[in-house]
């Protein structure tokens, strides 16, 4: 299966391997596989067996702990969820390689969304708000609002057919 994400990982070990900075990492390997690390710790928790365990478990608790952090703030004002997955999934994406195809999947996608028109991006936010009313509206119709909404919203929506409001 050959796709952008195969692609741009085998474009980015080309121009490595050209300018010399870095051989070409065997296949199926991680993209850190064969290139010299950044920082002299690096190469020494690598070089340690017992260490490189214990750093690929703590990276691993971290980024995972940052992934559950942002599901949980998700739905909180403010940029809580999105950004703090996405960091989650770029300090996973350091060691192990599953994450980094994962990573390199979101980016091309955002790219695609970036090349599309004005038009059709406003169509796809159209459709995201659309179902995500339709979601909300699901939500009360089938287990009706919460008891902490105050009575002026319980009036509100008790127009909306299929929602029962408690006397």
């Amino acid at each position: 299966m050959s796709g952008p994400v195969e692609e741009q990982t085998a474009t980015r070990d080309r121009d490595d391997a050209a300018a010399g900075t870095a051989a070409a990492p065997r296949a199926g390997a991680h993209p850190a596989a064969g290139r010299t690390d950044r920082w002299a710790w690096q190469r020494r928790v690598r070089a340690n067996p017992h260490q490189r365990r214990v750093y690929r478990a703590v990276v691993g608790a971290v980024g995972t702990f940052l992934i559950l952090l942002g599901l949980a703030t998700g739905w909180l004002p403010g940029p809580g969820g999105i950004p703090l997955v996405l960091l989650g999934l770029a300090v996973l994406a350091s060691e192990f390689h599953w994450a980094h195809r994962l990573m390199l999947r979101f980016k091309h996608a955002l790219h695609v969304f970036r090349g599309w028109n004005r038009r059709r991006q406003l169509g796809f936010w159209l459709l995201v708000v659309v179902v995500c009313a339709l979601l909300g509206w699901a939500y009360l119709a089938v287990l009706g609002p919460p008891a902490w909404i105050p009575v002026q919203v319980d009036r509100v929506l008790a127009v909306l057919p299929g929602v029962d409001i408690p006397a």
